[in-house]
Order: structure tokens, then C-alpha cells, then sequence
């Protein structure tokens, strides 16, 4: 869902705000393009979906309902399968909530983003911190269990002491998950031009590092479990939807400037693409209309960048990239013959980031937090 009612100061995501949006028009036009690659992919079944940005919440539940009819019809969708729907505080009434519900939705992810007035204001949302809480506090009377929250960190002048207090507050609200993200002053935004202006002041590294280790700390020790870089989950609220990306599973990217990685089977293929859809919308919708999908690139990804993908994205996880994951994409030559021999992983073991067992190739507790810094020698390793 491509639309937003206002673009936020630091975002830079394929999002456009529009006096007006002919829903018929885009509803129609999401469920031929999932009916189209569906097919195209020749999918028997679908685990999960995401409603994702720019506002999905903006989006009426007939929507929603339409498409996941559609994917039903098209491909099995079991009955537990997550589906996930990303939502601003301020389209989030309880009723528009249980329509949502009604449709399909069974898990919601909220755009707090802050919990402060001030750092709302900054950072261009629409919302209060009320209106947040108001929010979460709804989608948890019909989403128990699984209403997921955003927040953001290492904004322009906020000190440690105010981030853990926003850190207590999302605790205190909150439900068994949360994504935490870094603030990235992205080129274009109006918040980069700000902090580049002189107008509000950059933050340094060792802070936002503080920051990262700080909300680690205080999410462990209150049950939650830090099960990929950005995500945290109690009680095994873990984002099954996430997951599929960071083992790279085959996935659908539908509407204008989604994503996808799957094997076209229906074309003959046996190679998996990656694929970008039509950034934007109007384009998108008419070359749907005309041609049943909107997708403007395509790639078959070389054996070695599906192993960059499946290390790159692996490694995010608490989990790793198992052995069995990975001799899916490298039946020949094993986890163990890549990074169990002298070289930049091994230096990076006995450093105490990485760890290679039984179990895989996965980041230790201080490895996760810099695993930026650790991707370029592994991925060197590999491509030798």
C-alpha cells in the first residue's frame, strides 16, 4: 500500500501522499498482480503475509479482505498462517482494528516510533504519544499475543538517559514484540538536511552503540529474546513473516515497489529471480491493468549471490545460517569446507564474534551488534 497522509521528516521509502486514492482501482490491480505471480511462481501454498508500507492502516478492511481471498483462491493459505499488517497510532480506531481483524489480519505491527511529543513532532508524525498508547492498547485488546511495536533510536540530540526512558515506557506498554531501529539520516530527507544544516546536532557513534547495547540489556532482562539485529520476542512471538526473508525462503512482492525472490516455475524456470516491482503507483496500475503484473526488473541470482543473500541475511539471526539451510543453496561444498578452514572466519571465531558447531554459522552475543563489520571478510572468504 503505497500511500501515506504525510511523509515522516527522516523517511526516504517508496511512499506517496496523494489528495486522493481511487481504492477500487489499487484493490483490483493488488489482487490480479498476487493472482498473476502466484501462478507465475506456480505456489501451492502461502506460510504468511505482510501488509506493508506506506500506510497499509490507510487502506479499508475490504482491501485487505480482497486480497487474501484472492491468495486463498490462487494458493493455500492455512488457517494459522500469520498475517501481519503494518499500522500508524492515528488510523487506528478500534473499530477500523476489528475490521481489519474480521478480514484476516491476525497480527499488527504499530509505528510508535517514539513515546515523546517532542521527537514525534521532529521526527514529522502525525501522532501523539497518546494517541500511540491509545493505539496499543487497542490493538492488544484484539491482537493479543501479537501486536508488535516500532521505535526508533540515536535521534538528533537525544541523550542515553532520555532513550532509556523511552525504553521503560515501551515496556510498559508493549506486548511480546518489538523492533528497534537505528535512525538513518537518509540523503533527501528533511530531517538530513536539518542535522546537515547545523539545525539539530548529529549523534555520535559510541552513542548510538551505547544506545543498541543499553536496549539489548534491558530487553533481555525482561523475557525478551534478541532473535535477529532490529527484533526482539517473548514468549515465541517471533515474526514467522521476518523469518522467511532472513532464511531465505521464496517470497511475493505485490504493489508498487515491492520486493520478491522466487523461482517463476510457470515460465519453466528452475532459477530464482529477484524481482522489483513498479515504484510508482500509477505506473504500477497500469501496467497491471495491460500486462497482469507490474514488475519492472527481474535477475536470476548466480548460485554465489544466493549464498551472499542467504550469509548476508542469516547472520541477522540468533539462529544463524544452519547447515541444513545452507546445503539447500550449496549442496557441493558445506558451511564447514567455506568457514571451518584458516582464514578471515576463523580469525573471526577465536576473536570471539563468530561461532561455526554443529549448529551452523551464527554471531555470537557481541557479534551481532557489529556484524556490519564482520559481512565484508566473510563474504571475501566466500567469494575466494
Amino acid at each position: 500500500w503505497p500511500y501515506c497522509r504525510k511523509r515522516c521528516s527522516y523517511c526516504n521509502f517508496n511512499a506517496y501522499v496523494v489528495p486522493a486514492v481511487d481504492e477500487a482501482a489499487v484493490r483490483a490491480c493488488l489482487v490480479r498482480e498476487a493472482q498473476t505471480l502466484l501462478r507465475l511462481g506456480q505456489v501451492h501454498s502461502v506460510s504468511s503475509v505482510f501488509f506493508g508500507r506506506g500506510t497499509p492502516s490507510l487502506a479499508s478492511p475490504g482491501t485487505v479482505a480482497a486480497v487474501l481471498e484472492a491468495v486463498a483462491v490462487a494458493a493455500h493459505l492455512p488457517a494459522g498462517a500469520e498475517v501481519t499488517l503494518e499500522a500508524n497510532p492515528s488510523s487506528t480506531s478500534t473499530s477500523r482494528l476489528a475490521g481489519f481483524r474480521a478480514a484476516g489480519v491476525n497480527r499488527l505491527s504499530i509505528g510508535v516510533q517514539s513515546l515523546d511529543d517532542a521527537e514525534l513532532r521532529m521526527l514529522g508524525r502525525e501522532h501523539t504519544a497518546a494517541e500511540a498508547r491509545k493505539a496499543v492498547e487497542a490493538a492488544r485488546g484484539l491482537f493479543p499475543g501479537r501486536t508488535s511495536i516500532d521505535l526508533l533510536f540515536g535521534l538528533p540530540g537525544q541523550s542515553r538517559d532520555a532513550w532509556a526512558q523511552r525504553l521503560e515506557a515501551a515496556l510498559g506498554l508493549c506486548d511480546d514484540h518489538i523492533s528497534l531501529y537505528q535512525l538513518t539520516l537518509e540523503r533527501g530527507t528533511a530531517l538530513a538536511a536539518q542535522v546537515r544544516g547545523g539545525a539539530l546536532p548529529a549523534p555520535p557513534q559510541d552513542l548510538l552503540a551505547d544506545m543498541y547495547q543499553t536496549a539489548r540489556t534491558v530487553l533481555a532482562a525482561a523475557g525478551f529474546r534478541h532473535y535477529e539485529v532490529s527484533n526482539f520476542a517473548r514468549k515465541g512471538a517471533l515474526s514467522t513473516h521476518n523469518l522467511s526473508y532472513w532464511r531465505a525462503e521464496q517470497y511475493i512482492g505485490v504493489g508498487p515497489g515491492a520486493h520478491g525472490r522466487f523461482v517463476p516455475r510457470g515460465e519453466g524456470s528452475c532459477s530464482r529471480e529477484a524481482r522489483v516491482q513498479t515504484l510508482e503507483p500509477v505506473a504500477w496500475m497500469w501496467e497491471v491493468q495491460s500486462q497482469g503484473h507490474g514488475t519492472r526488473s527481474r535477475a536470476v541470482l548466480s548460485p554465489l549471490e544466493q549464498l551472499e543473500e542467504l550469509l548476508t541475511l542469516g547472520l541477522r539471526t540468533d539462529e544463524g545460517v544452519t547447515h541444513e539451510r545452507w546445503g539447500h543453496f550449496s549442496p557441493q561444498l558445506s558451511l564447514q569446507a567455506v568457514f571451518g578452514a584458516p582464514g578471515e572466519a576463523r580469525a573471526l571465531q577465536q576473536q570471539g564474534w563468530l561461532v561455526l558447531d554443529s549448529g551452523g554459522l551464527r554471531c555470537t552475543w557481541a557479534g551481532l551488534a557489529v556484524l556490519d563489520s564482520l559481512l565484508p571478510d566473510l563474504l571475501w572468504q566466500l567469494q575466494r
